[in-house]
């Protein structure tokens, strides 16, 4: 497929509407844009297939003190898209004046340009399901694959151009057994790694003839438990949701006060990063702003840095370190530990293996509590070997607590697990975690 120069395309677009603009109007221009394939299974069998070619433009339209948006499709043909965009642009233009005044518009400056690729080589269309179905004969199994090349793109009135380009691919599956029972995992990259792909499967089929075994019934209590980087990771997305957001501490929303405030810490084996070196993702955000390769969050158990946006700090007093405004984390790393994956089970001893996690919820968010149920291949460990795998039950308990003076330790290894949404888009990104073992975990259910 010969795809259109999208990038050109953008910055023509980009051109036409700086020289649309009225006395004292500025603007922000971003695009997100795919070329995916899609490959749905179920039953180890292809069951849909497909081609995704989309894109988005989004323009922000703004005075010093108002700001309008409006979004329209992008087709990658100048004489197709900029018709569109003026209409967009001249319907912001009459609706700016009539708006309610906002006193922290952040308007565009600087001159800012990025550039950055990262090509791979994913696996051809007529390779994907002879790839991967063969180590799956006579195993239930159900998933998506989905892999492409993602575009972002970002100009403004000031003349800053950003431009990211990759090469992506992730495949979320789960595989089933015969009573239903199921083992759910991700594999991610923008290259295709086969001794990876082998590996991942072969310990989800040991994870699942284990859930074979008779089911024990847990009951509520604390227990050493062991956390896989994917139950980690999803206790991470809630610090997105009232956690590392400096607005969200200042209006006293954020679960993350008593650490700011020093009130309380984490482990000193904890510390969280934001690194842009691993996760594949743009290092600019919505408002053309370069953030750093990394940024230090947590420092062994100490708050380092809220994710402040240019906006927070217009209204809060604060330097900007350029996180998106909606100031949720966006390439996040947990620093391993020590804990060797040949020892994870005896370093249980007796307890809970926890492969993942769902449900999340605040349950008393100024305290950092946490409740949710477990998922999937969860087991009962006795005397360092696995039982069996256990009926759900539902945890309740604080990261104050499970990541800090009840934290044993984080694995040697870190595991990336991808965002595998794909609303509106595919996704990129995702987090970079050990797992952790944490002792008196506590289960309410």
């Amino acid at each position: 497929m010969i795809l259109p120069p999208y990038e050109a395309v953008f910055g023509q677009l980009a051109d036409a509407i700086a020289l649309s603009l009225h006395n004292a109007e500025h603007f922000t221009l971003t695009f997100t844009g795919e070329v995916s394939q899609f490959v749905r299974f179920n039953r180890a069998r292809v069951r849909q297939t497909g081609l995704v070619q989309d894109g988005q433009l989004h323009l922000t339209l703004m005075t010093a003190d108002r700001t309008c948006q409006s979004s329209v499709p992008f087709t990658g043909q100048f004489e197709a898209d900029w018709p569109l965009l003026k209409t967009a642009l001249v319907d912001l233009q009459a609706s700016l004046p009539q708006l309610p005044l906002d006193p922290y518009v952040v308007l565009p400056t600087g001159s800012a340009q990025s550039h950055e690729t990262c090509m791979g080589e994913l696996l051809g269309v007529d390779a994907i399901a002879s790839t991967l179905l063969p180590p799956l004969q006579a195993i239930d199994f159900a998933g998506i694959y989905a892999g492409g090349l993602s575009y972002r793109g970002y100009a403004d009135s000031a003349g800053q151009r950003h431009w990211f380009e990759t090469t992506a691919y992730t495949l979320d599956y789960s595989l089933f057994d015969t009573d239903g029972q199921a083992v759910k995992g991700t594999v991610a990259g923008h290259e295709w790694d086969p001794s990876n792909y082998l590996d991942k499967i072969a310990a989800a089929k040991a994870q699942l003839a284990m859930l074979g075994r008779p089911p024990s019934k847990i009951d509520p209590g604390e227990y050493r438990t062991y956390l896989a980087p994917a139950a980690v990771a999803e206790i991470l997305h809630m610090f997105s949701w009232g956690g590392v957001s400096e607005a969200d501490l200042q209006q006293g929303n954020s679960a993350l006060g008593f650490l700011q405030r020093g009130d309380r810490l984490l482990s000193p084996k904890f510390s969280l990063t934001e690194n842009f070196k691993r996760t594949g993702v743009p290092r600019f955000n919505s408002l053309g702003e370069v953030t750093a390769a990394q940024l230090p969050i947590i420092i062994e158990g100490k708050l380092a840095n809220s994710l402040v946006s240019s906006r927070s700090a217009k209204e809060y007093g604060k330097p900007s370190n350029h996180a998106d405004p909606d100031e949720t984390l966006r390439a996040p790393q947990i620093d391993a530990g020590t804990l060797s994956p040949d020892d994870i089970l005896s370093r249980i001893g007796t307890g809970l293996y926890l492969s993942n996690l769902h449900y999340l919820n605040w349950s008393d968010h100024p305290n950092g509590r946490i409740t949710g149920m477990t998922r999937y291949a969860c087991f009962w460990v006795k005397q360092g070997e696995i039982v069996g795998p256990i009926e759900n039950l539902r945890f309740d308990d604080s990261f104050y607590r499970f990541f800090g003076h009840t934290l044993v330790d984080l694995t040697e290894f870190q595991d990336f697990i991808p965002n595998v949404d794909t609303y509106s888009q595919r996704q990129l990104g995702g987090i970079w975690t050990p797992g952790i073992l944490a002792d008196e975990f506590i289960y309410t259910l």
